[in-house]
Formats: C-alpha cells, structure tokens, sequence
C-alpha cells in the first residue's frame, strides 16, 4: 500500500476548512483586524474596571473576541494537522502564533482585573449577567493563586516559549521523524508513525506484527533523548508553575482548572490497577489461545478475538450505522452527524504527515471538525462515533452556553464521547442474532472501548503520576529514567500474563497527552460517568433527554454537579468500581462464549 501525499486524496473525504475562512487571504486580514480590536480593548478597558457594570461589558466584549481568536487558532492549527509538513501550513501556524505572542500579553489585564476586585462586586457581576456567575465562581477560586500583576505580564509575554513543547514535540513526531520501509517475508510495507499506529499494531500476521513493532520502536529509540529533553522540559515549566501559584505539588496545580479533587485522581488509576488488572491478564490469555501464539507480548495487545469476523466499512456504510445506532439521541443530534458527512466536518485520509489517532476540534461559532485516518474497520466506527460524541457535546453546548461556559473539566470530557461507543455497541448487541456476532460485539467493546480508555490511557496516567512525584522530590528526569517508569508500569499491569517486549518502555513517546496536563486519565474517569449513565439509560432509570440536558450544559457547573444531573454520585468509588465489574462480567462472558463457539 503506498501512503498517499496530502495533494494526492480524495478532496471529498478531506474536512473543508473554508466554513472558517473563505480564503487565506481573509484569514490574515482577520489577524490583522484582530490586532486592532484587541487594542482598541485594551485601551477601552485597561485600568477602568472597578464596578460590575464595567466588568460585564469588558467580559462579553472579550468573550466576542475570544470567539474570534479561536476559530483563527482552529484554522491554524486544522492545516496543521492534516499535513505538518506542508509549507503553507507552517507559515499559517506560524503567523497565528506571532500574532498571539503580540495580542496575549495585552488580555491578561481582564483577568488581573476581575480578581483585584472585592468579593462583593464580584458576585454582583453574577447577578447583572446570571450567564458569567460560572466566571465569577472561578475568579474567586482563582484568587488565592494569583500572582502579582507584573509577573504575570511576564509569563504572559512569555507563553510562546512556555508552551511551545507540544508543538515542537509534534513537529519532530510528525515532520521529521521519518521511518524507512519494512521487509518481511519478501513483501515491503510502507512505514509511518500513523500507519503504525492505525494498521501495523493490530496487523494478524505475527511476523509481520512483530517485525513492524521491532522496526518502530528501534527508529524511536533514536530520538528518545530529544523527545525526553523536550517532555522534561514541558513538566519543568509545571513545576515551577505550581511553586509560583502556591500549589503544595505539580499535580495539584494541574488538578485545580479541571475542578477535582486528589483523591478522585488517584482513586481512578490506583483502583483500575488493583481491581481491573486480572481481568485484563485473562483477557491476554484469551487472545494468545484465540492466536495460537506461546507467550503473550506486548506487542500482541491489539490482537482481536474474531479478526475474520470485522466486517469492512465504506464512509457512506459508517454513516448508515452511526444514524442508526446513535437514534436514541434525537433528530437534532441525527442532524448533526449528517452535517458532519454531507458538509464535510470530516477529514478521513490517510496521509504523509497526517497526525496520528483521531480528535473533535470544536471552534465556538462554527461546527466541529474531526479528523480520523479511515482503515474500513468496524473498529473505525467506533473511533468515528467517539468524535461524534464530542462533536454533539460542543456543538449542543455551544448552542446554549456562551464561550466562557462551553468547555467542560478535562474530568468529564470523555463521557460524552465514550457515551456513544456505549449506545453503538448496545444497539449492536439488541440487533445480535447470533453468538459469534454478540461475542464479536463485546470483544470489540473491550478492545476499543475499555482497552483503549481503562488500560491504555490508565498506564499512561499511572506513569504520569510517577513523573510527575519524581520532578517534585527533585530527581532527575531523563530518557532513561522515564524508559525505566514506564517498563515498570506496563509489568505492574500485566504482571506474568505478558511478556512487556523490548522497545515497549518507549510508549511514552508516542503521546502528546503527556503535554496537555493531566490528560490520560480522564478517559477512565469519562468512560466511568458513560457506562453508568448508559446502564441508568437502559434500566429507564434517567432519560435521553437528561443525558441531552448534560451536554447542553458544557462547562457551567464542575464535573460532580454534571454527573449529578444523571444520578452518577463521583463523590464515592461506587461508579468506578461498578464500571470494573461490568467490564470482569464482559470478558467472562466473552470467554464463555468462545468455549461455546
């Protein structure tokens, strides 16, 4: 198969960035306006709030240039993700980020502004405008770690720098790490960090498998101390964060915006590794007796229980079952999804230079964009109902909450997302005729769904912990010793079950969660508020229309209020641990039934 250039595909499965701008031309003219709107702000308002009126008025003129600023930060970084190496795109990018460097520095008065003021006047902005009481909840939480206007400034005219890892991380992931072409058994594969990714891992051919995973993981281990430079880097600027703002720890501080507390943290990866780790072990022995393979490696994880079995999906055949299986959301969300196709929301090639996995941009004011690589997988079905699932969240949220309200904590992003794998996979299950095709259905749940956000998420996450501990007691963080962090957390897991392969220590390489906060792990704690949601939904005890009611919410209320809103208490451990046993009761139903069958 030969991986095609971005100028080489179909324009009709790729996402049309238009719908943001028309031309690249009205694109800079934006950054141009933009330039002046925000001074024309900050003269208009800089020095002058001192009552709530005021600060009503500068809150929805910023939250309308916010608006402004975000759909030129999604055409940036859009073009930036369908091709990295594309010269147009980095020229885009890198406009946009010059333009930022120059504009940031000149908004963070409002912020300053809003937590200089007293208590009193702050609640009073509430009450003048019911919309911004969420804002003015967060300023007053946000007072205690607020830093000295002056310093501030500084980190803000600093923030091209400060925050610059991600990008420089993805560059060398996606531009320049180039992988040669693999050989096995006379044939030649072609090699990218995606189509590794998307296709080589789950390959049924063990030589072919192994030797991809070989090959992948040697060409990463050449530039792990660059990659370790650039991720100690990005963790050091979190520590010294935290210590400027008054956190006792890094992880503290990266917990506070997503409104959770450290033990609802730490509950989420310690649990799943005591509680769901045998589950998984005999999942593992399952699939090597399914594969006839001795010895379970780490690079036989994706393996499925019934590869003949995965029927092939066209884009069009995608849109069928994701209407059908997603129906129980409603017209309005059936009319999204349709959109999403017919309006091209979608960018579905695989491409040189594409990034990896799949993500749901949504820029306030406009619709969602998602980008997938489609492989023709069922398995590809669900991925695409994930992104629908946050597409749906934002595009109903964005309908009924201002921008400053939108965005939900990181703690409950996933749940919408994983939410519709969970209703694809129950109208799948009620459509099941026969025992191969329910055992293929529950397998696929459990190595999509749980695998993906309760395994591979949930080591990444009790990694990050290590890392994160280890900065705080200030010991070295170098390749090596995140190598070391990551084998032990991968033996940990799986213990004898699976023989952790050479190279497997290099996984912390292939994420950019890892510079996002505390990412990895809100996928369990996402997935844990959507399955009992979904089981409430099944047993009549909430409605659809309540789960609608969650996602129209956006960000007005902090995770536990949302999960509250659908009878989901995240103040105990009952919903992560019915979670763990409705994953146990799965597998030891998958595995009957492969006995049976």
């Amino acid at each position: 198969m030969k991986i095609l250039k971005r100028n080489e595909v179909d324009v009709n499965t790729t996402w049309n960035l238009q719908d943001l701008f028309k031309s690249d031309e009205l694109y800079y003219q934006e950054l141009s306006d933009l330039e002046v709107s925000v001074t024309t702000f900050a003269d208009t308002y800089k020095d002058k709030i001192s009552d709530a009126k005021t600060a009503v008025a500068a809150l929805l003129e910023y939250s309308k240039l916010n608006e402004r600023i975000t759909q030129a930060s999604a055409y940036a970084s859009l073009h930036m993700s369908e091709d990295s190496s594309n010269s147009l795109a980095m020229e885009r990018n890198g406009k946009f980020s010059m333009v930022m460097s120059q504009l940031s520095p000149k908004l963070t008065f409002l912020s300053q502004a809003l937590k200089s003021l007293d208590e009193a006047v702050l609640k009073e902005v509430g009450q003048l405008d019911p919309e911004l009481a969420n804002t003015v909840t967060k300023t007053l939480r946000e007072k205690a770690h607020t830093l000295d206007p002056k310093v501030e400034d500084a980190l803000s005219e600093l923030s091209p720098t400060l925050n610059s890892a991600y990008s420089t991380y993805n560059m060398h992931k996606l531009a320049d790490m180039k992988f040669e072409d693999l050989v096995v058994d006379g044939k030649t594969i072609p090699m990218t960090f995606g189509y590794f990714e998307d296709e080589l891992m789950f390959e049924e051919d063990l030589n072919v498998r192994r030797a991809a995973f070989d090959a992948f993981h040697k060409r990463l281990g050449e530039s792990q101390n660059t990659v370790a430079s650039i991720y100690t880097a990005h963790i050091l600027k979190e520590k010294a964060m935290a210590k400027l703002k008054g956190f006792d720890s890094t992880i503290d501080y990266l917990l506070f915006d997503q409104e959770v507390s450290r033990d609802m943290y730490d509950r989420q990866i310690d649990l799943i590794t005591e509680h769901l780790a045998p589950a998984m072990r005999k999942f593992a022995g399952l699939l090597a007796e399914i594969h006839g393979i001795d010895k379970m490696t780490y690079s036989d994880l994706h393996l499925v229980v019934d590869p003949s079995f995965e029927p092939d999906y066209s884009i069009e055949e995608s849109k069928a079952q994701l209407l059908e299986g997603l129906s129980v959301l409603g017209d309005d969300y059936l009319d999204m999804i349709n959109k999403a196709f017919d309006d091209r929301w979608i960018d579905f090639p695989q491409n040189q230079g594409k990034s990896t996995g799949a993500f749901c941009s949504s820029p306030y004011g406009n619709h969602p964009y998602v980008l997938i690589s489609w492989t023709s997988k069922m398995r590809e079905v669900f991925v695409l109902a994930h992104e629908l699932g946050h597409a749906g969240h934002f595009y109903l949220a964005g309908q009924n909450q201002n921008i400053l309200n939108v965005r939900p904590s990181l703690y409950f992003i996933e749940a919408p997302s994983t939410m519709n794998e969970l209703l694809m996979a129950n109208h799948l299950k009620d459509s099941a005729d026969d025992k191969r095709l329910k055992r293929w259905i529950l397998s696929t749940l459990i190595s999509r769904t749980y695998y993906h956000n309760f395994v591979t998420h949930l080591i990444e996450a009790a990694f990050q912990r290590e890392v994160y501990l280890k900065i705080d007691r200030n010991e070295p963080v170098n390749a090596n010793v995140l190598n070391k962090l990551f084998r032990e957390t991968l033996e940990k897991f799986w213990g004898d079950a699976v023989e952790i392969t050479e190279g497997a220590e290099l996984t912390w390489m292939r994420q950019p969660h890892y510079y996002m906060g505390l990412y990895p792990y809100t996928y369990s704690a996402g997935l844990t508020i959507a399955t009992e949601a979904s089981e409430k939904l099944l047993n009549d005890e909430i409605k659809i229309e309540d789960w609608k009611e969650v996602l129209k919410a956006g960000g007005s209320k902090s995770p536990l209020k949302l999960a509250k809103m659908v009878d989901v208490d995240l103040s105990t451990e009952a919903p992560l641990m019915n979670t763990i046993n409705y994953i146990e009761n799965m597998i030891d139903e998958i595995i009957a039934l492969t006995k049976e069958l």
